[in-house]
């Protein structure tokens, strides 16, 4: 009988022998380590082990018993406590003890350690398997020194096969209990607790994008990331571009709050503590690292054929990093080709706000709990609140129309679960627990991008389905409107032709949210204003460079989700009160009459009063084409009146490293004024395409206020005058080899007026995502000839 196989001897042929986790540990270990992939090394007890012990004392038999109970009506608790204490009530085989001990002992040997501190986890003979995940069902020890301690680790990872939530997730796949074998994996500890650790997707977890890994990261032991104890940083890495030479595929870096980590405990295993405030602000990993466990995660994802979801940890003594868990990641992965969206149709006030998990709605009546325990007090449909999940949680979690909590990230207990039943979820709220009312209905939306929320009452909401298998192609390119970068990669699996329009006010105001001049000239703000840029730039001695940072990383995120589709980014194109509402903005913003037709778009650049804040994008959009390696990211200037304004525009890029052609650089420019069409042939000489900005042009060919509710009745963009307009500079530019489009919501709601741009002969159309598939469609009958 083998009872106990040293990991490096294992591979992911030998699940049934020792579990999803170990023979991945294994393949790991043989396949890949030679690559320079790092695992700590270590043992493993197999499936023959312990069936040795179920054959101890009539324990199998017992057990078949009590799931018979089960079956005939037993209460699932009872009958998992029953369990539970029949295993532990008997001892481990004596030959299973001596081969432990041995097996330690050469551990030690080979480490150079004297009772070296390991890691005990539990690895199911069902679990790691691409259809299922059993993740977090069993129990984990950390920090176990000695081989009495060993021991009983081992004994009690036996019994975890049987907690409740084992139990139920087993029913409910219809698993038999005791077909499913438990081995026992035994590793050397890295001591993260002196360092960091996480987890990493070679995915979106969230919306299954195929081209990102997602790193999250927390100090001290992975264990308060996978159970949501943290908000842990995040990075994300871009995978096409990752062997790029001079390229930095990271691009996102987002710090989390880290403020409590796992460490070695004085007395017993482990202990939660507070971090300090130079942890809480500081970034987990560099860009190097996350490079490094980004480059591990390809290298696994591609030896297994599918993707991956990975722990790693990084030890504070040596600095080295290492890989301790791999297993085939079971959600986004099956995802099929019909696109599920959730939109608020309603509105309702809003209570509490976190990370959102799924992109789904879900509506009910609060119910607090403050343990598993309390499950009989939930009603099936309610929304469950409480500060944290953890596996014990998973009966309950499947009752519920959605579930929100005060701690966690992406990557913790509830989100992962609740995921995989398709629960929505806000996690991380803070104080969710303390501000919902028990018993009063809230609405859950995880339908408004990276960030959740929950609203008073029942709000009314809609749901579509579109099967993208039946979105016809067109020679008119369809690209996507997109401003938002959190919500980037929801639409990946749309089959767009690219960005036709990223709005760069709204990262600035959403991502950056201070005004540049005021990152620029600090002395001319208030001690109020002062204070409160200092807030927002915590943690950056170079003011100027945490705009840049932001709006590159956020604009990077847009363009890696269509790469290598063209991305067409529209440079600032704020009002004066709209700059001046930013944080520090009133210093440096004019009071206008008439903001509309003031102070915006290309004048803005080259003036005095703003030259240094545009110097600023040019650097974020150097960044995104140069450092990210993002070359697919198109220039739109807004609002340029002469087409010698363009040059002062253009000279001023220049001047800032971003030449048009240099690099493959293509600038377009917005066409939404008179004089951007009676000139169209000048504009032409100087910029490589336009786009139609429908609702500025209509604005100021009419003359009509476009806010204007007295004179709504007149604005409309299929007037003679617009029309004429569009078919005009479509011949000019077509004339001059420029391509034309057209960004605006008019062809989602007018199929008439879709049918009129492709008579006309437009290059592309971009629209919001939610229209696109209605869109496409009256585009493909358009170019058919055909009426929808």
């Amino acid at each position: 009988m083998r009872r106990i196989i040293p990991l490096a001897d294992l591979d992911r042929e030998d699940i049934g022998l020792v579990g999803g986790k170990n023979a991945s540990l294994g393949e790991l270990i043989s396949r890949l380590g030679p690559g320079g992939i790092r695992v700590p090394d270590g043992f493993a007890t197999t499936a023959e082990a312990y069936a040795e012990l179920l054959d101890t004392g009539g324990l199998r038999t017992r057990i078949a018993e009590r799931i018979d109970r089960l079956h005939r009506g037993a209460a699932l608790a009872e009958v998992g406590a029953a369990i539970r204490a029949d295993i532990l009530g008997t001892a481990l085989p004596q030959a299973l003890q001596r081969e432990l001990s041995q097996a330690y002992a050469r551990l030690a040997r080979e480490a150079g350690l004297d009772d070296p501190d390991v890691a005990v986890r539990s690895s199911a003979t069902a679990e790691d398997l691409p259809e299922a995940s059993f993740a977090g069902q069993q129990e984990t020890f950390l920090n176990v020194r000695g081989v009495p301690a060993l021991l009983d680790a081992c004994l009690r990872c036996f019994a975890s096969l049987f907690t409740d939530r084992a139990i139920d997730y087993r029913e409910r796949l219809e698993f038999d209990h005791l077909a499913v074998a438990l081995s026992v994996g035994v590793q050397l500890m890295v001591r993260s607790d002196l360092g960091s650790a996480g987890v990493m997707f070679t995915l979106d977890p969230e919306t299954g994008f195929p081209d990102a890994v997602v790193v999250s990261a927390a100090w001290g032991l992975g264990e308060t990331v996978v159970s949501g104890q943290v908000d842990p940083d995040e990075y994300v890495v871009f995978k096409p571009l990752m062997k790029a030479p001079g390229v930095n595929p990271v691009i996102r870096a987002q710090l989390g709050a880290k403020r409590r980590k796992a460490v070695y405990a004085a007395e017993g295993l482990t202990a939660t503590v507070d971090t300090s405030p130079a942890e809480r602000s500081a970034r987990v990993l560099d860009d190097a690292e996350v490079r490094l466990l980004a480059g591990w995660a390809v290298d696994v994802e591609h030896h297994y054929g599918c993707p991956m979801d990975l722990e790693w940890a990084k030890d504070g003594r040596t600095g080295e990093i290492f890989l301790v868990q791999a297993r085939p990641e079971t959600v986004q992965s099956r995802r099929g080709t019909v696109l599920r969206r959730y939109r608020l149709t309603g509105s309702g006030r809003r209570l509490v706000s976190g990370i959102s998990v799924g992109e789904a709605i879900g509506a009910g009546p609060v119910c607090a709990l403050g343990s598993p325990a309390e499950a009989d007090r939930f009603p099936a449909g309610a929304v469950l609140v409480t500060g944290i999940t953890d596996p014990d949680w998973e009966p309950l979690m499947k009752r519920a129309s959605a579930i929100v909590t005060d701690h966690g990230g992406r990557t913790s207990h509830a989100a992962i679960v609740s995921r995989e039943l398709g629960v929505p979820a806000v996690v991380g709220t803070g104080r969710a627990t303390a501000l919902l009312t028990e018993g009063s209905a809230v609405t859950v939306s995880c339908a408004e991008g990276a960030d959740g929320h929950v609203y008073e009452g029942r709000v009314d909401f809609e749901e579509t389905e579109t099967d993208l298998g039946s979105i016809p192609p067109t020679r008119t390119k369809v690209m996507l409107n997109l401003a938002d970068p959190e919500a980037a990669f929801r639409w990946w699996q749309l089959p767009a032709d690219g960005v036709g329009l990223t709005r760069t006010e709204f990262m600035v105001a959403h991502q950056v949210r201070v005004h540049p001049m005021a990152l620029v000239h600090p002395e001319r703000l208030t001690t109020e204003d002062r204070r409160r840029v200092d807030a927002a730039t915590e943690g950056w001695s170079d003011r100027t460079e945490y705009f840049v940072d932001r709006l590159a990383r956020g604009l990077a995120r847009i363009a890696a989700s269509r790469w290598p589709d063209p991305v067409v980014v529209r440079t600032s194109d704020f009002k004066t009160n709209e700059y001046a509402r930013l944080i520090g903005g009133g210093p440096f913003e004019p009071v206008e009459a008439n903001p509309m037709i003031g102070w915006r778009g290309a004048s803005r650049y080259y003036d005095e009063r703003y030259r240094e804040g545009f110097a600023l994008e040019c650097r974020a959009l150097r960044a995104v084409r140069e450092d990210f390696g993002l070359t697919n990211v198109v220039v739109m200037i807004p609002f340029c009146r002469t087409p010698e304004e363009g040059d002062r525009v253009l000279a001023e890029m220049a001047a800032n490293g971003l030449p048009r052609g240099g690099n493959g650089l293509r600038v377009y420019v917005m066409a939404e004024i008179p004089s951007n069409i009676l000139l169209a042939e000048e504009f032409a000489d100087r910029f490589d395409g336009f786009s139609i900005g429908s609702n500025d042009l209509t604005q100021l060919t009419l003359g009509v206020d476009r806010d204007s509710a007295l004179l709504a009745h007149l604005f409309d963009e299929t007037d003679h005058a617009v029309t004429r307009s569009v078919e005009r500079l479509i011949t000019a530019a077509h004339a001059a080899g420029r391509p034309v489009g057209l960004c605006g919501q008019r062809p989602s709601n007018d199929p008439d007026f879709a049918r009129f741009l492709v008579r006309a002969g437009i290059d592309s159309i971009s629209v919001t995502p939610d229209s696109f598939a209605a869109v496409k469609q009256q585009v493909a009958a358009a170019e058919r000839g055909e009426r929808r």
